[in-house]
């Protein structure tokens, strides 16, 4: 207790306002006692007590007097004590009370857990977290493309790069610490091909001895709301049956980076082992979710690979949350050609079995150019085996791309009118 005397700590001179407030609070009340129990006549005072007591005003005068100076000076310290202990961790440009409303808003925000992989899950990510703070990202582990792949590769970690993405999308300083957290390096630096977010989560396993510690400890300097998962702590592989175009023949092709380069069409995919454990913590938040997101992502190999953990499928069905698919506004190359909504679903439910979803949400409106070779997932009506949500959730610069604000609030507010405002 001590320590709150330290010089420059700012709080001193506002306890002692709140002191002096107090002081004069039960000065001005004693003397209102007084008129009211008094029995005998006179002030008796002691003199050089005259001035300090303001005895040469009338007592009711005094009695105002000590009361709304004391009241103001307890009002001021307080105000002044919060601004001193808060100062540190307040943001300049917003006021104090809208950061506490928002922050006790979001902290009573619904439970959600998001299951996929990729850019799109970073987008959802990004527009929930305005909403609730208590999300739980739960990633896939089979990445072996690209940077993450040679980390994986000479370092023997689980893949950091779609972890990666879903932390800077969940930090609340995306100006600039995420930022640095996404810095690539270019070819010459002798890093080519590196994130810098994938180099610090990968020394940061090798200092705290484990992954999840390393995603644990990455979230706390990004200072992140929200936990990002992975789905299983084993070092599993991604296979694909893909059929060969203009034939009957199926090829096996293994690693999630070589799927989408096989030309073909991919039939069914696995993981290698085919029985991995899932991650205990991921089990415990599907089971007290309000509600579970699956999507948006890559079909078969960021979104299928969560839902191939048989422990993990099993707690989704356990669970009791909403189960919503948000499903791509446009196709992939070398997955998802030419698929419609249903061809989604359908693909979803030969690895999944039936009737996993509460309602598919999916975007309606085809408007912009798109890339060559990529169309629009349209809503057919094979798909209306399952409600179907069908809005605007197009990005407009890109319309291939979900629009972050607009799926967010698309859930939460199908959420809202399932379980009522939880988060409000």
């Amino acid at each position: 207790m001590f320590r709150w005397l330290v010089p420059g700590l700012g709080v001193k001179r506002w306890v002692g306002l709140v002191l002096a407030g107090i002081t004069l609070l039960g000065l001005g009340l004693a003397y209102f006692l007084l008129d009211v129990y008094r029995t005998t006549s006179g002030d008796e005072l002691i003199p050089v007590l005259d001035v300090a007591t303001l005895r040469f005003f009338p007592r009711p005068v005094r009695v105002i007097i000590f009361l709304a100076i004391g009241l103001g000076l307890v009002v001021w310290g307080l105000w002044g004590l919060n601004r001193a202990l808060l100062n540190p961790f307040l943001r300049k440009d917003r006021r104090l009370v809208d950061q506490i409303a928002d922050y006790r808003r979001r902290d009573r925000g619904a439970r959600v857990v998001v299951l996929g992989g990729g850019h799109g899950m970073s987008t959802l990510l990004r527009g929930l977290k305005n909403y609730t703070y208590n999300l739980t990202a739960v990633v896939t582990v089979a990445d072996d493309g690209g940077s993450s792949g040679k980390l994986r590769q000479s370092l023997g970690i689980l893949p950091p790069g779609d972890i990666r993405n879903c932390l800077a999308a969940l930090s609340n300083d995306e100006a600039l610490l995420a930022q640095l957290f996404q810095y690539r390096f270019n070819d010459d630096s002798g890093l080519g091909g590196h994130s810098f977010g994938n180099l610090f989560i990968s020394a940061l396993v090798d200092v705290t001895g484990s992954f999840e510690e390393a995603v644990a400890e990455s979230g706390r300097v990004l200072s992140v709301h929200g936990r990002v998962l992975p789905a299983t702590l084993h070092d599993i592989k991604l296979v694909a049956d893909v059929q060969v175009p203009y034939s009957l023949n199926q090829v096996r092709v293994t690693g999630e980076s070589s799927i989408p380069e096989m030309p073909g069409r991919v039939r069914r995919v696995y993981l290698e082992p085919n029985n991995p454990p899932a991650y205990p913590p991921v089990i415990q938040a599907i089971l007290a979710a309000d509600m579970i997101i699956i999507g948006p992502g890559s079909l078969y190999t960021s979104i299928l690979p969560n839902l191939l953990v048989p422990d993990l499928l099993a707690a989704l069905r356990s669970s009791r949350a909403l189960k919503i698919y948000a499903v791509n506004i446009a196709t992939q190359p070398g997955e998802t050609s030419a698929y419609s909504v249903s061809d989604h679903i359908a693909a979803l439910e030969e690895h999944t079995g039936a009737e996993l979803f509460d309602v598919i949400v999916c975007n309606n409106r085809y408007e912009g150019t798109l890339p060559e070779g990529i169309g629009w997932v349209n809503i057919d009506s094979a798909a209306e085996k399952y409600p179907i949500y069908g809005t605007d959730l197009l990005d407009i610069e890109h319309p291939w791309r979900h629009d972050s604000e607009k799926l967010a609030k698309t859930t939460i507010d199908i959420l809202n009118e399932r379980t009522g405002p939880l988060s409000e």
